[in-house]
């Protein structure tokens, strides 16, 4: 059949798409090369939230020019977020694309592959579902570290923030069966995986309903439900999710996260702006207070919980005294990580109809400077009080900087950096904190207590 290189940039929605692709492919005979020289078709799944990640795409777009120059069968697909928004003008755009899929259609693409062979020939298949697309595809895992995986459980977005394209590339929310999350996890757990993250673009507003339930009633299951559920498919299997939404994070999954020692103590809340003038105009569905009661009930339900968040930088009509109080959510918070980004204006948004990006970009940039500077300070003083805890880490591979070195990650997703000694990937071990920066913790292996396990 034919040799299939996939190319996957943005969220981790795209990364486990990537890998649903990749199973389409390889039940109809195709195979998967990893090198785009030795391919039939390079597909490149893409990301739309930002203008640099599109035009991160036209760049590659560029470089691959040469490559199909000297292999002129060579066919290019633009998948994903920036194929749905953007089909007609990549198809006459962008010369060297061939066909362009939207994130609902990959069942689509055999087929596709076939029709654009012949020369000249462009094809899209860019229809939004309404319904949960993949439910019954096992995932081709690609590139991982055989340790950790990714399990899509809901598709689409539909509280339409002002800035942000989502709803528009990827549809209206709708959820997987439940069965077959379990199912997936299942799966995974007896394939040697000791860690899954739940992917959706809001997870806490997961809802499966089944009317086919007992007596003809209806069956709901809820988030905090199908943590549960995954939680118990085995206690050597840590359970991650992202992302949240302030608004639906309920008491009801912070007490199940509580009660499962391996559902992982960290939790990514995106605040956007601590100003609640900024959260209306950005049609966020709280305000700081609401935020910071979240926060409260966080670390309430689990003292040891690290939070982490987004924020812009620069949005529409953002003044001085909105940026002060972003910076001051901050410190009230103090998040474990930030990411933290200008804002950019993105065409069919609210905010691109209806705001006007009337913030000057270095007054964007200085704001963003303060913001990570700020953040910087507070991730190493959070990082200062781990010295001397214990943490039972699941290791994931070598150190970057030294071979001698492994890394892993606590349950609050701190890195932590060890002599390697006896330990492989994908070892539970103890390790006791010995110094930090202000991203990565470093420590010794140890037992539980924290005793050294060597000199």
């Amino acid at each position: 059949m034919f040799n299939i290189y996939i190319e996957t940039y943005g969220c981790q929605m795209n990364f486990a798409d990537s890998e649903v692709v990749a199973s389409l492919l390889t039940k109809r005979g195709c195979s998967l090369v990893g090198e785009a020289e030795k391919a039939d078709y390079i597909l490149i799944n893409t990301c739309a939230i930002r203008d640099n990640a599109e035009q991160r795409i036209r760049k590659r777009l560029h470089e691959l020019r040469a490559l199909q120059q000297r292999r002129p069968a060579l066919r290019i697909g633009i998948l994903g977020c920036m194929a749905e928004r953007l089909q007609h003008r990549l198809m006459t755009e962008e010369e060297n694309v061939s066909f362009v899929v939207g994130p609902d259609s990959y069942r689509r693409l055999p087929d596709l592959l076939d029709k654009v062979r012949q020369p000249g020939i462009k094809e899209a298949a860019t229809e939004l579902s309404t319904t949960e697309t993949y439910s019954d595809i096992e995932p081709v895992r690609l590139g991982g570290n055989g340790i950790s995986a990714y399990i899509s459980i809901m598709r689409g977005c539909q509280n339409y923030c002002a800035y942000c394209v989502v709803p528009y590339t990827r549809g209206r929310e709708r959820s997987r069966d439940p069965e077959t999350i379990v199912a997936e996890a299942r799966s995974l757990a007896s394939q040697g995986y000791k860690e899954v993250t739940l992917l959706g673009q809001n997870v806490n507003s997961y809802r499966w309903r089944n009317s086919s339930g007992q007596n003809g009633l209806e069956d709901e299951v809820t988030f905090p439900e199908l943590m549960r559920r995954v939680a118990e498919v085995s206690p050597q299997l840590r359970v991650r999710f992202a992302t949240s939404h302030p608004k639906d994070l309920s008491d009801d999954l912070l007490r199940v996260m509580a009660s499962y020692p391996n559902i992982c103590k960290c939790i990514h809340l995106p605040v956007q702006s601590g100003s609640d003038r900024m959260l209306k105009l950005m049609n966020r569905h709280y305000d700081s207070a609401w935020y910071l009661d979240r926060i409260a009930a966080i670390r309430r339900f689990m003292p040891d919980c690290s939070i982490t968040t987004d924020v812009i930088a620069g949005f529409c009509t953002e003044t001085e005294e909105d940026h002060r109080q972003t910076l001051d959510i901050f410190r009230r918070v103090r998040y474990d990580y930030a990411y933290m980004f200008k804002f950019s204006m993105r065409p069919d948004t609210y905010a691109a109809k209806h705001l006007a990006d009337d913030v000057p970009d270095d007054v964007k940039t200085r704001r963003l400077e303060e913001i990570i500077a700020l953040q910087g300070q507070v991730a190493l003083e959070n990082n200062r009080t781990e010295i001397g805890r214990v943490f039972e880490i699941l290791v994931e591979g070598e150190s970057h900087r030294s071979r001698e070195q492994l890394f892993g990650r606590t349950s609050q997703n701190k890195v932590v950096v060890f002599d390697r000694h006896d330990v492989k990937p994908g070892d539970y071990v103890f390790v006791k904190v010995c110094d930090c920066t202000a991203a990565t913790l470093k420590g010794v292996l140890s037992d539980s207590c924290g005793t050294p396990l060597f000199g």
